[in-house]
């Protein structure tokens, strides 16, 4: 019987597929960590510098083998998503991450689109409890989402603004040349959390200096600062005292060299993306930052993993590492080899008892309102060679020297969270 060249060809084919398919091995599912962030507009290299840290921590991850469950080790996967900046834009990133099967989401940079987020989130997981995810906040800082606004999807591995801010005041309450104050913020949440514990801890730790001025700017919209630095410097300010970040920062400091002011800056966030090179000698002595962790941290450990770092990612403009960030990626790592599952509930409950160390430094969470517990510091700018300033910032020839350690105990504060827990 003639058989056609082109069917023995295919039957042929297929033969040899089958044969060889016993010897190549199925490669295994990963697992997906979803980073729902700004990656397009004023703020995007934010939310690129957050990337390039997850990645890393998962690099770390699959290097020693992945995540080790019981029906074989699975690799750990960061997936970003683009929030544009925009609380909708946030939400609709959600809804896809979750329609993708992806069991775990993280956020940070923004504690407005952060409550919006948990907000959507709780809905959906009491919704659908067979699609329930968890949500992992390195960043965004307003206290009330780990008290009034706790949930038991929601756990939270920076300080949170309070935290930040009496850690600043250790330093502030021993900086004797400051006799006044001016607060300046974004006008969102976490802006106006952080001006009112400032009011609230200098009434309490330093009740002798004067606040001179109290505002918030619209966030993100404000090109030129140097109305505002006209105003800081017209009062007499010896500190401004800020929560700003990103653009809003970089452009507020910049503007403040510009218009004189030879005061110092109490930050949260001063100690990258262009601030100390905005900043230049004038910030020298002048800009403090408060931290989970500083590069010129002392200590081998430390050194070696900012090196580490470093070698990654080479390139100054990508000198941006946050321990915490690395730590939360090893506490769920660890918590989805205790429970020996991705059931979000299970991971949840084994993540309330995670403790994690990573090149000396350690962190445990708080169970009863998901709050990281972690050592703070706090740094003040100097030249690059100065004692103390081994490393400098994104290749500004500029670093900070770390002044003040803050103990984990020392650094933890009580919680009004009343959280519920889902259904056994």
């Amino acid at each position: 019987m003639h058989v056609p060249r082109r069917r023995v060809l295919k039957s042929a084919a297929a033969a040899l597929s089958v044969t060889a398919c016993p010897f190549v091995a199925a490669q295994p599912a990963p697992v997906r960590l979803a980073m729902i962030e700004t990656l397009s507009g004023p703020f995007a290299n934010t939310g690129e510098a957050v990337f390039r840290n997850l990645v890393w921590a998962a690099e770390r991850v699959n290097a020693r083998g992945g995540l080790r469950l019981s029906g074989g080790a699975r690799p750990l996967a960061i997936t970003r998503y683009d929030s544009k900046g925009q609380n909708e834009e946030a939400l609709s990133a959600l809804r896809s991450a979750i329609d993708d099967g992806v069991g775990f989401v993280a956020q940070g940079n923004s504690s407005a689109t952060a409550a919006a987020l948990l907000d959507a989130l709780n809905k959906h997981n009491e919704r659908e409890p067979k699609r329930r995810a968890l949500y992992l906040n390195y960043s965004a800082v307003d206290p009330i989402l780990t008290n009034e606004r706790c949930s038991f999807w929601h756990f939270r591995f920076d300080a949170h603004a309070d935290m930040r801010m009496a850690a600043l005041m250790e330093v502030l309450r021993e900086d004797e040349a400051v006799k006044s104050a001016y607060l300046i913020g974004q006008d969102y949440s976490f802006g106006q959390a952080v001006l009112r514990e400032a009011r609230r801890q200098l009434q309490a730790q330093r009740p002798d200096v004067a606040i001179v001025g109290d505002e918030l700017h619209p966030m993100g919209r404000v090109k030129d600062f140097l109305p505002y630095a006209a105003k800081i410097k017209a009062s007499g300010a010896g500190a401004v005292i800020t929560g700003n970040w990103g653009n809003d920062l970089t452009l507020l400091v910049k503007a403040a060299r510009e218009s004189g002011f030879d005061g110092k800056f109490y930050t949260f966030y001063g100690n990258a993306l262009g601030a100390p090179a905005a900043l230049g000698d004038a910030g020298i002595g002048k800009v403090i930052a408060v931290a989970d962790w500083l590069p010129n941290l002392p200590g081998a450990q430390s050194e070696a993993f900012y090196q580490a770092f470093r070698q990654r990612y080479p390139k100054p403009a990508d000198d941006y590492v946050h321990m915490r960030m690395q730590l939360m990626v090893e506490a769920l790592a660890q918590a989805i080899e205790k429970a020996d599952s991705l059931d979000a509930a299970k991971v949840g409950v084994a993540l309330e008892q995670a403790n994690v160390t990573l090149h000396g430094q350690t962190g445990r969470m708080r169970a009863s309102d998901h709050q990281f517990q972690q050592t703070l510091v706090v740094g003040v700018m100097d030249r690059q060679g100065a004692p103390g300033v081994k490393f400098d910032v994104e290749g500004s020839g500029y670093g900070f020297r770390v002044i003040k350690q803050v103990a984990a105990g020392r650094a933890e504060m009580p919680t009004s969270c009343q959280m519920g827990r889902p259904a056994a």
